[in-house]
């Protein structure tokens, strides 16, 4: 098993990246590989960059993205058109063979895909591919949506049309680069269930995962990609086409990239993450107004917005009482109680001054299984903290994501199978408070039926396979 400490369990899928330029001269390896730096937090199993100059240049490496191309000279991915890939998996075991983007042999030419999302059918896709003849490297569905490209495509020889028939077969999230040789297409899917948008900069477009990929290259930003968009280039003009069954999808944009997976520096459909955080801080203060206390400290560090605006509301003072230690990974497995107390110290250290004898008012952005809070509040505990009032930047998650989010079973999943006095006990907290789904809508600024909250109510925008196990699906 393993145990997740410090920051909350969940994780999105990855971050994506794709460059089209029209100047031969341009190396898009450079370009992609600092958007790529920019959405780290998206991924940091593996990373890897496609490019085309003529011939197909690639490589691909395990850990951040700095280890995947440690020593490796970057000049060496020529060409004008690429794109690139950090991968978290959800589906797939964190192994070189299954880091993207994902290569294949293509109508004499190539073919690669790098993908963010998960496809909820991709394992009965799979089965009819391999009853089909065809063969597969990897275990992940990047694989399964490049066959099944190829499989439409050579009854259509029509790309635009081979997106939209594969669309029509896919279930689930998923926003999709594309590279065809040097010809570059870009895809979100018709719920629009993960982000994606579009920057120009000089004489190259470039795609990505989140706004933040463009600042950091300066690109100015366009738009977002809009839900059953494609995005293609012909002679050298970017242009975009609507999948028809775009028309008969409701929308159902993600509500944790608002809540904990977007950079807060991030814009994602119109709405400013930062802000919104803000808005939940806000929000938090108006169902939650905690008397006598002494300061409001976040839970590093996707909480901070939250916890400012929190203090700005309640008018409590913001301040520090945990401080986070960013050299140590994400995940540990730690087999004993002992080696995982150890963990959690590991990851985050109190300011004992500014913790003995306050009565506090704790904000996280989520509780999935309890542990990590738990192991949080004892630290506070130990410094003599005097009152520990902790609100949660969310809605209670009573049910599993299917869509690339890696939560826990719900039988794992805290809120599902315990009242919140029986969870403020279990984490020894004074007390324990929730955002309401209303809250959290009105602090995005999105309507209520354009967003996904089926991890927080059972209403989810497609269907879910019956015969898909989450227990055993995701890799904890």
């Amino acid at each position: 098993m393993t145990i997740l400490i410090g920051e909350n369990i969940l994780k999105d899928k990855c971050g994506i990246v794709g460059i089209h330029s029209k100047n031969k001269d341009f190396n898009a390896a450079s370009s992609i590989y600092y958007g790529l730096y920019a959405l780290q937090h998206r991924g940091q199993e593996s990373a890897g960059i496609v490019t085309f100059d003529g011939d197909l240049h690639q490589h691909h490496g395990m850990g951040l993205l700095t280890d995947a191309f440690k020593g490796f000279d970057i000049s060496t991915l020529s060409g004008e058109s690429g794109i690139g890939h950090v991968r978290y998996s959800t589906t797939g075991d964190s192994e070189l063979k299954n880091s993207q983007p994902f290569v294949t042999d293509f109508d004499q030419g190539f073919l690669s895909i790098a993908h963010n999302g998960d496809i909820i059918n991709s394992n009965e896709i799979r089965h009819d591919l391999i009853r089909e003849g065809f063969k597969f490297y990897s275990t992940t569905d990047s694989e399964v949506l490049c066959n099944l490209i190829k499989k439409e495509y050579n009854k259509t020889k029509n790309l635009i049309q081979t997106i939209e028939n594969v669309s029509d077969v896919l279930r689930g999230s998923y926003t999709i680069v594309i590279l065809i040789n040097n010809e570059l297409f870009a895809i979100r899917d018709p719920a629009g269930l993960k982000p994606l948008a579009i920057a120009k900069k000089d004489d190259y477009y470039m795609i990505a995962s989140e706004s933040v990929a463009f600042d950091v290259v300066g690109a100015k930003f366009i738009r977002d990609v809009l839900p059953g968009e494609i995005v293609y280039f012909e002679n050298h003009e970017i242009k975009f086409e609507f999948m028809s069954i775009s028309k008969t999808t409701s929308k159902s944009h993600c509500v944790f990239e608002y809540v904990y997976f977007a950079r807060p520096d991030s814009v994602i459909d119109g709405r400013d993450v930062y802000q919104t955080r803000l808005n939940i801080g806000k929000n938090m203060f108006k169902e939650h107004k905690i008397a006598d206390v002494d300061v409001v400290m976040p839970v590093p560090d996707s909480s901070i917005p939250v916890a400012i605006g929190y203090s700005r509301a309640s008018g409590v003072p913001y301040g520090e009482g945990l401080i986070k230690n960013r050299y140590i990974g994400r995940t540990f497995i730690m087999p004993t109680q002992e080696e995982r107390e150890l963990a959690v110290k590991l990851k985050v250290n109190p300011i004992k001054s500014e913790l003995e004898g306050k009565k506090i008012v704790l904000v996280d952005d989520s509780i999935v299984r309890g542990t990590t809070s738990a192991g949080m509040i004892q630290i506070l505990r130990e410094a003599n903290v005097k009152e520990i009032h902790m609100l949660i930047g969310s809605p209670p998650i009573i049910s599993p994501c299917y869509y690339g989010v890696s939560m826990a079973s719900k039988k794992e999943l805290i809120v599902a199978n315990y009242t919140i006095e029986e969870i403020r006990e279990k984490i020894d907290v004074d007390y324990l408070g929730y955002l309401s789904i209303e809250s959290l809508v009105d602090a995005i600024g999105i309507p209520k039926k354009d967003l996904c909250l089926g991890c927080m109510n059972e209403e989810y925008p497609t269907d879910v396979p019956k015969n898909r196990n989450i227990e055993t699906y995701y890799k904890f």
